[in-house]
């Protein structure tokens, strides 16, 4: 596994546990707990250590299910990753879904605390007062945000009184807003993470007739060539997420995967938008 700092020098897995899906998507499904919670386990067991959730998914029931599946597991040796969600940003409904899920994580603390998308309706002054609470507290290591632009990134870290950890966005190999907008380069020249969700372009890299292409004659698959161009980007990680437990293999192989260079060339070639 290869993994990328943060600003404190601690070391992300370069390969993460997306959870969007399981448990239920916009509301809660509580059929497959246990196909979901041996999923997850086997995920840890075969090397993720990072799992990525967030208090929307499954309608509060993702947290739930991850809650369940680490239990078995050294606590410290994972990586956990939640989000409080947009109508929930007000200073006193930060502290109690927060509290909500540490309940449903069936833990102290989390690792990383996103805000998972900004609401331009409620300050984010208020909310920071609820992050910074949160840190001394002790019961959150990092925080950071998740689909915010350059100036609302900006905004955030003159309020809040630790570093922002990450910045988790849509980018994929065919969806490279981050670079246009030059918020790829502004998250590393402020040691901001930025953590890629939809790293296979929601499914587009599978029909790319130019990364098919390409796969076919490096032997390897479109899906891992899109992951692989991903992770090789300084100061980038990815949270994929599969059902399947081979695919959750392939995944974590991508991390020990090295293309040559005139593949890489041939990959940040590719249309996308």
């Amino acid at each position: 596994m290869q993994y990328k700092p943060l600003y404190d020098g601690k070391k992300l897995p370069v390969i993460g546990l997306g959870t969007w899906k399981i448990g239920g998507q916009m509301t809660p499904d509580y059929s497959h707990d246990d196909e979901e919670v041996a999923l997850v386990r086997k995920a840890i067991e075969m090397g993720y250590s990072h799992i990525d959730t967030a208090q929307m998914y499954g309608g509060g029931h993702t947290e739930e299910v991850v809650g369940r599946a680490i239990k078995p597991f050294k606590r410290d040796d994972l990586f956990i990753t939640t989000k409080v969600w947009s109508n929930n940003l007000r200073y006193t409904d930060v502290l109690r879904v927060f509290g909500i899920s540490l309940k449903k994580l069936d833990t102290d603390y989390v690792d990383l605390f996103l805000i998972h998308w900004p609401n331009p309706t409620i300050p984010l002054k208020e909310t920071f007062r609820a992050f910074n609470e949160i840190v001394k507290s002790g019961r959150v290591k990092y925080i950071g945000v998740s689909n915010f632009g350059i100036k609302q990134l900006k905004k955030a870290q003159a309020l809040s009184d630790i570093p922002i950890a990450a910045n988790q966005v849509e980018y994929s190999i065919l969806t490279r807003v981050p670079e246009r907008t030059g918020l790829l380069d502004y998250c590393r020249e402020n040691n901001i993470i930025l953590t890629a969700y939809e790293p296979l372009g929601k499914g587009r890299v599978f029909y790319n007739g130019d990364l098919q292409r390409i796969a076919a004659a490096s032997g390897e698959t479109p899906a891992r060539l899109a992951l692989c161009w991903l992770i090789r980007k300084p100061g980038v990680i990815t949270i994929p997420m599969s059902s399947k437990e081979e695919h959750l293999r392939e995944n974590l192989k991508v991390a020990d995967l090295d293309l040559p260079a005139e593949i890489m060339e041939k990959l940040d070639g590719l249309v996308h938008v």
